[in-house]
């Protein structure tokens, strides 16, 4: 007898409901996180039975465990799994129901699951942001101290000079404290900065798509990093559209007979991908490849949407790069889950 699981994943818990292939529930009980208590409701059943989890707050363990011990994972769009968001009862128990027979009828909205060789890039990537932005915190707070007692300087207060600088200064205790302190926090953020940075280096000159991708003005070496490991295996898109779709760089449509209304960017999708393909749209549309197009739409829809146009055309171009065959034998070789 087939038989379907459906888990709404929590931080702490899950709710595990098991459906035979009548549609009627079998089990559905709520487990502290863990691999021998999720075993203990689904250890019995036959290697190879599919899984179904929402894409919630930290569901990666879940993928490797059902993997290791032999369970096909599926992994579901929360925002397109309307049969969940539209119950007039909602629950765990009835969710993870709902996620069972779902997937006893073949009716999941699925999102792809990327090898954890891409998950661990995806992470090393964001973390090396997150500890940037730290750092810009740190530095802007020094700034409001010194704008507060009407103290700037026409250069950068972070580099040799400007440190000496700083340290010349005659600020109240408090005040010198917290410059002291930031500083401090500064230095110590800048070594993993500085490790990551020469790891993310050493990884890019191995791979021929960093390299292909950086021909594309804008973008450099962490840009095109950011890429891969974001976009995955290229080749699950069949067109550049459907990346820029997935990517939450199309604009919303609403239409009603011949009325057809196009709103702003979806946004869903990768929000790191878009950052950073913004980030390397405000040096490409300055490029003669895309200098006329952005003016031309500057004109008419103004500078933001015309950056967020070029940034889907960076990621267009860059779908066409990675499709390259040579590239797309190279992504069949990887391993994929």
């Amino acid at each position: 007898m087939s038989v379907y699981v459906g888990i709404d994943v929590h931080r702490k818990r899950s709710q595990i409901a098991v459906i035979d292939e009548d549609g009627a529930v079998r089990v559905n009980r709520n487990v502290p996180n863990g691999v021998e208590t999720v075993l203990g409701v689904i250890g019995d059943l036959p290697i190879g039975t599919p899984v179904a989890f929402e894409a919630a707050y930290g569901w990666g363990w879940l993928v490797e465990l059902l993997e290791d011990y032999g369970y096909q994972p599926h992994l579901v769009h929360p925002l397109r799994c309307k049969a969940i968001a539209s119950a007039r009862l909602k629950n765990d128990k009835v969710d993870a129901a709902i996620l069972g027979r779902l997937l006893r009828a073949d009716l999941l909205p699925e999102a792809w699951i990327a090898p954890l060789e891409v998950r661990q890039q995806r992470a090393l990537l964001r973390h090396r942001f997150q500890l940037v932005r730290l750092r810009t915190l740190m530095r802007n707070r020094v700034h409001a101290v010194l704008a507060g007692l009407g103290h700037d300087r026409p250069g950068s207060c972070f580099t040799g000079p400007g440190r000496n600088w700083l340290a010349s200064l005659e600020l109240p205790d408090a005040s010198r404290r917290v410059v002291d302190d930031l500083l401090q926090v500064m230095d110590a953020l800048q070594v993993p900065i500085d490790a990551l940075d020469k790891q993310l280096a050493a990884h890019a000159r191995g791979d021929p798509r960093v390299k292909a991708l950086m021909e594309l003005p804008g973008v450099g070496t962490l840009t095109a990093l950011v890429i891969l490991a974001e976009v995955g295996d290229v080749t699950r898109f069949p067109s550049a559209r459907k990346l820029a779709a997935w990517a939450g760089l199309t604009p919303t449509v609403r239409a009603s007979d011949l009325t057809v209304h196009q709103g702003h960017i979806s946004k869903q999708g990768s929000a790191w991908l878009r950052w950073i393909l913004c980030e390397a749209a405000q040096t490409a549309k300055r490029s003669p490849v895309f200098a006329d197009t952005y003016q031309a739409i500057a004109a008419r829809r103004g500078k933001k949407i015309a950056t967020t146009a070029i940034a889907r055309k960076l990621l267009t171009r860059a779908y066409h790069l990675l499709r390259d065959p040579r590239f797309e034998r190279d992504q069949r070789k990887r391993p994929a889950r």
